[in-house]
């Protein structure tokens, strides 16, 4: 959330609380990681909240520097991975799995790909009209690219799913990184976050609806005994 400090500590908040509820609907092992992403994003927002209230200050850069690490290895590394191993891990049709661990590949590459650059070019933020800049120190000439492939491995796999209504994270995704590009470009990691984070709402649906139809599967069973 890069709008501001308390937005950004108000969304860990409020997420996490999602993220809980999230948890409670969960019925199967394999749903606990998808379930989790609510907390993950909560975590990635308090994150950010202590950027902002370090960034600049005098004494705190040792942990602006980890918070910011945190941050971006969050949004950049940690996120095209998960994604599509939380899908991977609900989905039971063989032939969409067999796609969705492609996805992971791919995801896992470019993760890597990120990876490397903030090791060997490090990493720093930055503020520009009220948004959170987070910048290397040498230009990426594989940028837009890099950008490409990681959108291939965050928002396919929604779409790849045979889980109901799943797709529409995927659609909700798109859509946010269209806005974060054409109205925040420069602070695209930190502003598509916040809208990602929206995303929470929905997978609390999706597990809920699993959870409803898990339990009604199993009392109509229980019936036809």
């Amino acid at each position: 959330m890069c709008f501001s400090a308390p937005a950004s500590f108000t969304a860990g908040v409020l997420l996490t609380f999602i993220g809980t509820e999230t948890l409670k609907k969960v019925h199967k092992p394999s749903q606990i990681v998808l379930a989790s992403m609510s907390l993950f994003f909560a975590f990635q927002q308090f994150t950010e909240g202590v950027v902002w209230l370090t960034i600049g200050k005098t004494g705190y850069a040792g942990l602006e520097a980890v918070t910011t690490y945190i941050f971006v290895i969050m949004a950049q590394v940690l996120w095209p991975i998960l994604i599509p191993f939380s899908v991977l891990l609900i989905e039971n049709n063989k032939i969409r799995k067999k796609i969705l661990s492609a996805l992971l590949a791919v995801g896992t590459v470019i993760g890597l790909y990120y990876l490397y650059r903030m090791v060997f070019y490090g990493v720093h933020a930055g503020i520009s009209k009220w948004h959170i800049i987070y910048r290397n120190s040498t230009v990426d000439p594989l940028e837009y690219a890099a950008v490409f492939v990681y959108l291939i491995a965050a928002i396919t796999p929604f779409f790849i799913s045979s889980i109901k209504r799943i797709y529409i994270i995927g659609i909700i995704m798109g859509l946010s990184f269209i806005v974060s590009v054409l109205f925040y470009t420069r602070c695209l990691t930190s502003v598509w976050c916040f809208f990602a984070a929206v995303i929470s709402f929905m997978v609390f649906y999706i597990i809920r609806d699993a959870h409803k139809k898990f339990h009604f599967d199993k009392l109509s069973a229980a019936h036809s005994k």
